[in-house]
């Protein structure tokens, strides 16, 4: 393993990839151009779904929302982990660590619920859509994407003290490139079983519980469409679900293997890879699926450009 700066013994080590220095001169450009994209493709899509008033619309409410808790769960990791590939010193204080825990654990607990009112919103959209209006009223919007960040707040505030307050005998060493919660327990000096269990059920609250809600959704989504039987229905509900559908796929794809079964996760070395896909890959795809494969956010982004050059002129 590379030699790493332990100078300031009151820190913690965050491990990371150290035991492949030359994967981390790679990692560190790949991370940096992937930080750097998240920032410009999130923030874009703020800007955009806040200036259009053809976007402020419920669908792009919560797209918002998603990109504004994807800007700061990459920003509270990045930075620290671009300076860790940087160089030999891969600590991190224990204020600093504490930070990260509870700002990266209550952003990524408010994704997975936000995710669920998203489908919900695609439910109405596709199989209410008289009424649709009516439905997905701005007070409800609100209510909603509270009910998410309250959530993801609630989680953090509980599984991240239990976790900090846990016994660690010295041991400083976190064999991860985050202050995480899986990976946080295991430094403890007694016996966890309890503290797993515990991360296991609110696993399945703030993970399983969203995804059955999602799936129960595009049930009724693939039910409606079938109804209908027609390809332009399909079409049109393929260009409504399918973003959401893609970003729901990368996000639990990954984070789940990590939260259910966190013992497997970290006994090897995929564990990091898997919780690197979810903390800065997903992030950064996640604005060019919107983007991309959606004409109303290119055609806001095309509105925006022609308005900034008609001012210069």
């Amino acid at each position: 393993m590379a030699t790493i700066n332990e100078s300031l013994p009151g820190n913690f080590i965050l491990v990371g990839f150290s035991d492949q220095p030359q994967l981390e001169k790679i990692l560190f450009v790949v991370v940096l151009i992937s930080y750097l994209l998240t920032l410009v493709g999130n923030t874009a899509i703020i800007l955009v779904s806040c200036l259009d008033p053809l976007l402020h619309t419920p669908m792009y409410y919560f797209l918002t929302n998603l990109s504004f808790v994807d800007l700061c769960f990459t920003t509270s990791i990045v930075p620290q982990l671009l300076w860790n590939l940087h160089g030999p010193s891969k600590t991190i204080t224990p204020i600093g660590c504490a930070i990260q825990l509870y700002i990266s654990l209550a952003l990524g607990s408010t994704e997975c619920v936000l995710l669920a009112v998203m489908a919900f919103d695609r439910y109405a959209a596709v199989c209410r859509p008289l009424h649709y209006a009516t439905v997905m009223h701005s007070r409800l919007c609100q209510s909603l994407a509270g009910m998410a960040w309250l959530s993801g707040v609630g989680n953090t505030l509980i599984q991240g003290t239990i976790t900090l307050r846990l016994p660690r005998c010295g041991n400083h060493r976190i064999y991860h490139f985050i202050c995480e919660v899986p990976a946080m327990i295991k430094l403890a000096c007694v016996d966890i079983h309890a503290n797993e269990v515990q991360l296991f059920m609110a696993s399945l609250v703030l993970l399983l519980l969203p995804l059955a809600l999602i799936l129960i959704s595009y049930a009724c989504i693939i039910q409606a469409v079938m109804r209908i039987r027609s390809a332009q229905a399909w079409r049109k509900a393929l260009g409504t679900c399918g973003s959401h559908l893609l970003v729901v796929s990368l996000f639990y794809g990954t984070v789940t293997v990590v939260y259910i079964q966190p013992n497997s996760s970290y006994a090897h070395s995929q564990g990091k890879f898997i919780t690197l896909l979810y903390t800065v890959v997903t992030p950064t795809f996640n604005p060019l699926i919107y983007t991309l494969r959606n004409k109303d956010v290119k055609g806001a982004l095309k509105r925006l450009v022609r308005k900034d050059q008609s001012t210069a002129e």
